[in-house]
């Protein structure tokens, strides 16, 4: 029988596109399922969405849609773009599925029923995009502590979850196991957490209607944290009123691969709730590093953000995996940049492994007629440094792979591959075959070869699973010649078989080229597209009595307000000379009330008046904008309120 493996990954919020920081940990937990099946384990590989919360709701109130459309078309995309990866999971799990909705609610029931949870109200501050709650004294300078965003002042009734009633048992479980690693989010946890004391969890939320309704509790919805996590367990079938023969066979989970951001929620909430559950805990927790643009963390709003399908398009499927795989370390953050995955692509994949691939297969079809040779099982001193070289790399790639350095795994595979280009160049075949006597020792040298290229089409699959089929089909290689039992030892299976097609795996980037490419498609993309004759450039063009007709007063704002319920929309009154207007505008994702008071600004006047979130506008700040980023056009302090723009 097989032993199980159960793997997930944090499950994606489903209120944009993933960004290739994103995409880093799928490919991760990817990688980690196809070494684990590989070694014979029955894997269950689990990822999904999260399709609840005020961030979302808000979302889909501004695209005009309702909250289940909204999150339809994201989480449809987030799966494509999983697929486009070649990602191998075994369930697509959302949170708004049936399944899931019943079990979560059966949770919070058992909880409530058992004392877990009481009913209070929560007022403080709270960060939209990170779902959380935070104190006054734990905001810094108005801004949420984890990303930086600003918070808004929140006062809600809530239910909250005692978590002091099991940190005991939860510090004794940590200490006792290797559940959290690297051991440096182990000791965060415990110090920056568990000694000072948990304080009670908010678990349900009532100034928003898009959750999880609470059954026993009108206009509550239950708390995105308490809702996602559970996804692991739901899953699989689990609902404290019985669960499926999934759950039985797969929990506990064999790990989770989440960002080093969210530990504290898988690492503390998450073992809370399963105790509370009485369930089994997870068996570890890997808290991975961040993928940074260069040396920034990547962010909408600073314009550095890289998105899987472009860099698909760029540079291919495998080249994209295996940067990632092989530039994020275990413990620190990786970068990407064009140019790294230029470097990366052009010395790994097309000079070291193409060039290894594409050399040997064109050494047996000129010297054998494409028939891979025997082996005489005589070594020199050359053969037997490569043949322990293979066997080296096998045992420290699965030592590695077993503890989830895969980026040290990727320079093992690579160490090899380098050795099989060193082989060829210290025997050189092109001058065996020259002298008939030494046509055995040129068959000997190639059969090695091949041994090596078997080797590491096997131990690259995990890593780049479409090269690695490609080398197996150019060198015939059967099922059973990339088991994993049967590499590392020189066998020559494939001996007497005819190669197939040869392709080339990874063409060289000339980098001055790529980015001149790059430039030309900006400048295609930025300039009016004329080719039907559609007039474009000449509708875009207005006469100065249509300019006339838009009224440009400068004005004062002197007051501003969040608007209730929205984590977009600011409420102004600004003094435009004659009147004071009551203006709303959707930029609190950049402007907090205190940034906005006092300054002068533009707004268009002569506008008519709209509803938004049920408030009165009456006019609109002028603004620019720049991919993400709104900056509001200020003016002059010495401006002269009601001043007219001409």
């Amino acid at each position: 029988m097989k032993n199980k493996f159960y793997i997930t990954t944090a499950i994606a919020y489903a209120s944009k596109k993933p960004h290739i920081g994103n995409i880093y940990e799928i490919i991760l937990t990817d990688a980690i399922a196809r070494y684990k099946r590989m070694r014979g384990f029955d894997v269950f590989f689990l990822t999904g969405t999260d399709e609840h919360g005020q961030k979302i709701q808000s979302y889909a109130e501004e695209s005009g849609v309702s909250p289940k459309e909204y999150v339809d078309k994201v989480s449809s995309e987030i799966k494509n773009i999983w697929d486009s990866f070649n990602i191998s999971y075994d369930k697509f799990i959302r949170t708004t599925d049936d399944y899931h909705v019943k079990a979560v609610q059966s949770m919070f029931k058992r909880f409530y029923e058992q004392g877990d949870i009481y009913k209070g109200a929560y007022e403080g501050q709270y960060c939209t995009p990170c779902e959380s709650f935070w104190t006054e004294t734990q905001v810094i300078d108005g801004c949420c502590p984890e990303c930086g965003a600003k918070c808004i002042p929140a006062k809600e009734e809530a239910y909250f979850f005692k978590m002091s009633k099991y940190q005991d048992k939860l510090l004794e479980y940590i200490n006792e196991n290797d559940f959290i690693v690297p051991v440096s989010r182990k000791n965060e946890m415990i110090n920056n957490f568990l000694k000072p004391g948990l304080q009670d969890l908010c678990v349900s939320r009532s100034s928003f209607n898009w959750g999880i309704p609470v059954e026993f509790a009108k206009g509550h919805v239950v708390y995105v944290w308490l809702d996602a996590l559970s996804n692991y367990v739901t899953a699989l079938g689990y609902n404290p009123e019985g669960s499926g023969e999934l759950y039985k066979k797969y929990w506990p989970a064999d790990l989770h691969v989440i960002g080093k951001d969210i530990v504290r929620f898988h690492t503390i909430y998450w073992p809370v709730f399963l105790l509370a559950l009485g369930e089994p805990l997870p068996k570890k927790v890997l808290g991975h590093p961040w993928l940074l643009f260069g040396t920034d963390k990547m962010s909408k709003s600073k314009g550095n953000v890289l998105y899987g399908d472009d860099l698909i398009k760029l540079f291919g499927v495998d080249a994209v995996r295996y940067f990632l795989l092989s530039e994020m370390g275990y413990y620190n953050d990786g970068s990407i940049t064009y140019e790294a995955v230029i470097k990366r692509t052009n010395s790994d994949l097309a000079n070291t492994l193409g060039n290894l691939i594409s050399r040997t297969a064109a050494m047996i079809n000129q010297y054998f007629g494409g028939v891979i040779p025997s082996n005489s099982g005589r070594d020199d001193d050359f053969s037997a440094t490569l043949k322990s070289v293979s066997k080296k790399t096998v045992l420290d790639y699965v030592n590695l792979m077993d503890d989830y350095f895969v980026s040290d795994a990727t320079e093992v595979v690579l160490g090899l591959l380098k050795a099989c280009n060193k082989y060829i160049d210290e025997t050189t075949p092109w001058t065996l075959w020259k002298d008939e006597s030494k046509r055995e020792q040129l068959a000997d040298v190639l059969s090695n070869l091949v041994e090596g290229i078997r080797t590491t089409a096997v131990i690259l699959l995990p890593f780049i699973p479409q090269t690695s089929e490609i080398i197996a089909d150019i060198y015939s290689f059967s099922k059973n010649d990339l088991d994993f039992g049967n590499i590392g030892e020189f066998t020559y299976p494939a001996t007497g078989r005819k190669l197939g097609e040869v392709k080339m795996l990874f063409a060289r980037i000339d980098e001055k080229k790529f980015f001149e490419g790059l430039e030309k498609d900006k400048k295609q993309q930025a300039e009016p597209d004329n080719a039907k004759g559609d007039n474009t450039i000449a509708e875009s063009i207005i006469g100065i009595d249509d300019f006339n007709k838009v009224k440009l007063t400068v004005g004062q704002v002197c007051e501003c307000e969040p608007v209730p319920k929205s984590d977009k929309l600011l409420k102004l009154i600004v003094d435009i000379g004659t009147e004071k207007r009551q203006v709303v505008s959707g930029i609190a994702e950049y402007y907090s009330p205190a940034d906005l008071i006092g300054k002068k600004l533009i707004i268009i006047t002569n506008l008519k008046p709209i509803k938004l979130k049920g408030i009165d506008s009456n006019g609109m700040i002028l603004a620019a904008s720049s991919g993400d980023e709104v900056r509001v056009v200020f003016v002059d302090d010495k401006t002269e309120i009601g001043s007219q723009v001409r």
